[in-house]
């Protein structure tokens, strides 16, 4: 089979979806790959590592997608791709289509089997996204203690504080991978930090790993109100797998925040979890809601492309190989958690969740669509 890894084209998204490593398993298999020159680049690997992997080097993206049965990508695609859709192809990458309606009708009038990392499910975990939100939950503190800072705009405060001098407050929503990788990184810097999450055992985990130091609270609306007047730092990283994120924080209570606080949004690739969030770019990610500073970065992993894209292909490639030695058809039907990564497939969405988010119908015989 053949496989194609274009270059990514996001805004400042320097991930590429398979690594030497994956490349010389697929070769190892007796798959061909065809990775764009380039592609590897931010993430540290050279084209020439790539070619001796075994991969075939090709400067033209359209020649990619043309001649590939599978492509693999990190992110869901741009317009500019849209015209490389095919019947017969098969999409596997990110896709987050409950935010995404101009790109959910793209793939089902193309007729493409697109399969979203992000709802392939084992149980409740999702292994293919797990990575990714464990990465932007650790970033998101970074970012979040750079802008709390007075050059950044924000109100000039130290996140761990100094002695004799108070830390800042941060405020958690989820506790999910992201979120308790936030939380993690918050206490390390030695803020004070809240974390609100519906699934009480989750919160008593937290509070047994963490021996009081991790504040819990159940999360309600009069909860959040009350942990978010006290922050100077909140970490939207609620999860509901394949659809869009709830919306816990509102306008006006932004609007009743501390002046200089700053709210970074993880959830905004399944658009967000505040009102006022939305999609920026790493070359222009904030804006201003009343006196707070939004961070809302829909690609937070591809400012750290090194570390990112090994974690990916860590997860992704186990599954790309099952799908080139199979067939779609056979690896979907001998992996549930894959199947349920498959969100349109013959003109027809697929997921439960995507359905719901589009007002489109369900389809649930995928067998006659692939």
């Amino acid at each position: 089979m053949i496989i194609g890894v274009p270059e990514e084209v996001k805004n400042n998204e320097f991930r590429v979806a398979l690594t030497t490593s994956g490349v010389h398993e697929l070769v190892r298999n007796g798959h061909t790959v065809l990775v764009q020159n380039g592609a590897g680049t931010g993430s540290g690997i050279s084209d020439a590592e790539f070619a001796l992997a075994g991969a075939e080097l090709l400067g033209d993206p359209g020649e990619i997608w043309a001649r590939s049965e599978i492509v693999v990508k990190v992110k869901e695609p741009v317009s500019s791709e849209y015209g490389y859709f095919r019947k017969g192809l098969v999409l596997f990458t990110y896709l987050h289509l409950a935010a995404e309606p101009e790109l959910t009708r793209a793939l089902m009038d193309s007729g493409v089997t697109a399969i979203a990392y992000e709802t392939v499910q084992v149980g409740r975990f999702l292994p293919l996204l797990a990575p990714m939100s464990a990465v932007a939950g650790r970033l998101s503190v970074q970012v979040g203690a750079q802008y709390l800072t007075a050059p950044f705009g924000g109100k000039g405060m130290l996140l761990g504080g100094v002695p004799g001098v108070r830390p800042a407050n941060v405020a958690i929503l989820g506790a999910g991978v992201s979120g308790t990788q936030a939380a993690a990184m918050a206490i390390g810097a030695g803020a004070d930090v809240t974390i609100m999450d519906i699934n009480i055992p989750r919160l008593q985990e937290l509070d047994d790993d963490y021996h009081g130091r991790l504040k819990t609270v159940a999360s309600n609306t009069l909860e959040i109100e009350r942990s978010l007047l006290q922050a100077d730092l909140v970490i939207g990283s609620v999860l509901i797998p394949g659809a869009k994120a709830p919306k816990l924080v509102s306008n006006e209570l932004v609007s009743r925040m501390k002046p200089g606080s700053v709210l970074v949004d993880i959830a905004i690739d399944q658009g967000g979890c505040f009102e006022d969030s939305r999609p920026t770019t790493h070359d222009n990610p904030t804006f201003t809601v009343h006196n707070s500073l939004f961070y809302c970065v829909a690609n937070m992993p591809g400012a750290v492309p090194n570390t990112s894209t090994y974690a990916l292909t860590n997860v992704t490639l186990r599954y790309v190989v099952a799908l080139a030695n199979r067939g779609v058809a056979a690896a979907l039907d001998a992996d549930p958690a894959l199947l349920a990564g498959l969100n349109v497939a013959g003109g027809s969405i697929t997921h439960h969740s995507v359905s719901t988010a589009h007002g489109l119908p369900l389809s649930t015989d995928w067998r006659v669509l692939v």
